[in-house]
């Protein structure tokens, strides 16, 4: 029997940790899910390649609706709900001095009362065309066997979606040619053009990797040719042939090969300058228990030099990243002061060798240092405990509480503790005194009695927290039913035990550590930290390009957009949509290989690898009336899912989507789906978020 010892968490530590999908009692079961399997076939109609669904029929897909009709309700009304839980990150191993912060989601912008999608058969236009040079895909070698290559290289999105400008895409082919098409009517489709050729031959190469492309600004790309060189590229305004001429600024080889991970331009000092994030899987020969590789993550900023009246680009600095896991989320802030990663295991910067030298005689210097206070709790009250040198009088010391914060000064000296309590105190009841052995013994009173915190000063390190026995006992006690030697005890007893047959498949997240870090550009650490939990990651999406990618969580059953704000301290990550269900709804497709939404969250939409594209539009408001029979009550709004399948027997290779249309890229193929009519859906789901927040 597993026993409690002196430095595992507390009961409040655990609580304050987020929500685990897979944690011991801390999910209901679901009953099984109900899956309808809708069958749509895509057929051809003329040469110009329109493809339509069959007729409209409105049918219930209810593949997650329970038993119990207020359960979503009961979700949302309570503090349980994860997506209104306010996470707290515990410190972390090179995130010491980091703020650690929290996702607070917008309960106006949740449905509780949301009854699932209604899969209809209405027509989808569909055209497509044919490339005239098959897509420059390139395949993993058997050197590259790992998760992370596959995640990296393998499920790379070959179709690059130029956000400035409205559905206009682009490509790269095998002759290295940037093919580009802009859709302005999709009865007037014309084939792809070319505006860029890389002087690369691509296929001279054997350990290449995929050619990658970023629109930096709408004037500037960066362009990977797999091969480990670097592009930087003056466009002009691109889609106007008489303005757009792409001509190359910098080219340089910049080390092994990488991929583009993300790229901003800015003007900083009177100066233009660009920020790329370059993306590599290299072998690491010290890793011998593991995959035998780490990522990198290099962060190269381009500084504009006038020299004789030439504009020249130069590297101005090189910081490398570096980690054991692919980042799911990677992109540097519109003013290029920080970067953002989400990643299931941490990144750090490398130092260099002066940095080596330094980091280790800080650390020298830390291993002799004692703490500076000792802290212990109880329900009730708090007991802080200061060594103090032996000539300080009482006169001498000022301890100044407040409800939320708390100060301790010796004479005229710095503070020796000040910042934020972790929690409120009811300070006209906090007191101090002078013991025998010189030493401040502080007493707290705990506004909100029986909760255990987790730290004593927010973000402060230099304590040491003291747990005495009888703590120790408790916690032994509250975990005695979960490390029991009995294969099967009562389930009717008081505590049951985890039953894994009450977990669903999508319910089990192979990534529960993964967490959201924000880099600062000047110290090179980490000054945000967000431990997103089993907040699984879905996708990314530009929705203004002027700010930094939005990337989409699942949050219970949900799927929120969050945006960054780099410029806004207090409200750095805001909460700006929601698909319900769908972070439900995306766990059961097996063979899911993208996903995307629309830049107006008109809909959301996800394929797999061959073939299959679903696309789940927001609840609208109908036209005619529609009963729920098992209520009695009439429904005012449906969500609606459609199915389409392409005629192509090749694998996906690229996937957009943008506020009417979905492109789909396959190797020879580039298919476009009319997803929604931009004025009517977005508008009725517009006001249909107006009338749920009044």
């Amino acid at each position: 029997m597993q026993r409690c010892r002196k430095d595992e968490p507390s009961r409040a530590e655990r609580r304050s940790q987020p929500h685990n999908a897979a944690s011991p009692g801390s999910r209901r079961r679901r009953r099984p899910a109900a899956h309808t399997s809708p069958r749509s076939v895509l057929s051809s109609a003329g040469a110009a390649g329109k493809c339509s669904l069959g007729p409209a029929r409105l049918v219930a897909a209810g593949w997650w609706q329970r038993s119990a009709p207020n359960y979503r309700s009961q979700r949302a009304a309570g503090s349980s709900r994860a997506a209104a839980r306010r996470c707290r990150a515990l410190p972390a191993s090179g995130m010491e001095g980091a703020a650690h912060c929290s996702l607070e989601a917008k309960r106006l912008l949740l449905d509780p009362k949301f009854e699932g999608y209604k899969l209809s058969l209405e027509p989808l236009a569909c055209y497509q065309l044919q490339l005239d040079a098959a897509v420059a895909e390139v395949k993993l070698r058997d050197d590259q066997y790992t998760l992370d290559h596959m995640r990296a290289f393998g499920m790379y999105n070959y179709l690059h979606l130029d956000s400035w400008y409205q559905d206009s895409v682009y490509y790269i082919d095998q002759f290295g040619r940037v093919m580009n098409l802009s859709v302005t009517l999709d009865t007037a489709l014309q084939k792809p053009r070319e505006v860029f050729r890389l002087p690369t031959d691509l296929t001279a190469y054997d350990d290449r990797l995929c050619a990658s492309m970023y629109f930096s600004s709408s004037t500037w790309v960066t362009i990977s040719d797999g091969t480990g060189r670097l592009y930087l590229i003056k466009s002009g305004k691109r889609g106007n042939s008489a303005s757009e001429k792409w001509e190359t600024v910098f080219s340089e080889e910049l080390g092994s090969p990488f991929v583009i991970v993300h790229s901003v331009s800015f003007v900083k000092s009177d100066k233009h300058s660009i920020a790329v994030l370059l993306l590599r899987v290299e072998k690491d020969e010290l890793d011998t228990k593991g995959s035998g590789f780490h990522i990198t993550l290099e962060w190269v900023t381009f500084v504009e030099m006038n020299k004789a009246d030439e504009h020249r680009y130069e590297i101005s600095k090189r910081r490398v990243l570096q980690g054991k896991s692919v980042p799911h989320y990677a992109a540097v802030e519109p003013s290029g002061d920080g970067l953002m990663i989400i990643s299931y295991k941490p990144f750090k910067f490398v130092p260099e060798e002066e940095e080596i030298l330094e980091e280790n005689d800080d650390k020298t210097t830390n291993e002799k240092k004692d703490p500076l206070y000792y802290w212990q709790q109880t329900g009730d009250d708090l007991t802080i405990t200061v060594h103090i040198p032996t000539d300080i009088t009482k006169d001498d010391i000022k301890v100044h509480f407040s409800p939320d914060n708390i100060r301790v000064a010796l004479k005229d000296q710095p503070a020796l503790m000040e910042g934020k309590l972790y929690s409120s105190v009811d300070h006209e009841s906090c007191t101090w005194i002078i013991k025998e052995n010189k030493s401040l013994e502080i007493f707290l009173i705990k506004k909100n009695e029986g909760p255990r915190w987790p730290e004593l000063i927010v973000g402060d390190t230099r304590g040491e927290f003291i747990m005495d026995s009888s703590q120790c006992a408790e916690i032994s006690e509250s975990l005695m039913h979960l490390t029991s030697e009995v294969m099967n005890p009562d389930p009717e007893k008081e505590n049951p035990p985890c039953n894994a047959q009450e977990l669903e498949e999508c319910d089990a997240f192979l990534e529960d550590g993964a967490s959201l870090c924000r880099f600062d550009g000047n110290t090179l650490k980490v000054t945000h930290v967000i431990n997103l939990g089993s907040n699984q990651y879905l996708f990314s999406v530009v929705v203004d390009p002027k700010e930094m990618p939005c990337f989409c969580l699942r949050h219970d059953v949900d799927a929120l957009l969050w945006q960054p704000h780099s410029d806004q301290p207090q409200n750095m990550w805001e909460h700006i949509a929601t698909f319900n269900a769908l972070g439900y709804v995306q766990a059961s497709k097996q063979d899911k290989k993208f996903m995307a939404c629309a830049p107006d969250y008109s809909y959301a939409a996800l394929c797999e690898c061959l073939r299959r594209i679903f696309i789940y539009r927001q609840p609208t408001p109908l036209t005619t009336v529609l009963y729920n029979r098992k209520e009695g009550r009439q429904v005012g709004q449906v969500a609606k899912q459609l199915v389409a399948t392409l005629e192509a027997s090749n694998p996906i290779l690229g996937f957009q989507a943008t506020n009417e249309r979905l492109f789909v890229l396959t190797t020879k193929t580039l298919f476009l789906i009319k997803c929604t009519s931009p004025d009517v859906v977005c508008v009725q789901y517009k006001s249909a978020q107006m009338m749920r927040m009044l």
